[in-house]
């Protein structure tokens, strides 16, 4: 297979995977409305009855949430695609002089 070809079909393979990820929905922090009957805490009030205007509850953020989990995995994530870089470097081999 030609260079051209080789570098052609990663540049499709690219532009398909971004474009399959446009239409992936965002994570926006906004839920359902709740009917009004349901009870405070699903509402997004708290015990004594005081929630936000909109009762709309959201994520958990703050000091209290645990990235470990993340930190770890983003950590292998990337040193998995480090070393398959320098994979891919040196499985190449020396570059003909031009």
């Amino acid at each position: 297979m030609s260079v051209a070809r080789r570098t052609l079909l990663t540049a499709t393979a690219s532009g398909t995977l971004l474009a399959a990820l446009w239409f992936v929905p965002s994570a926006n922090a906004t839920g359902e409305q709740s009917a009004p009957d349901a009870p405070a805490a699903a509402s997004g009030e708290s015990a004594d009855g005081a929630g936000d205007a909109s009762g709309i509850r959201l994520a958990d953020t703050g000091p209290g949430l645990d990235t470990t989990p993340y930190l770890i995995g983003g950590t292998a994530l990337l040193g998995i695609g480090a070393g398959f870089v320098t994979y891919s470097v040196r499985r190449s081999g020396p570059r003909p002089a031009y």
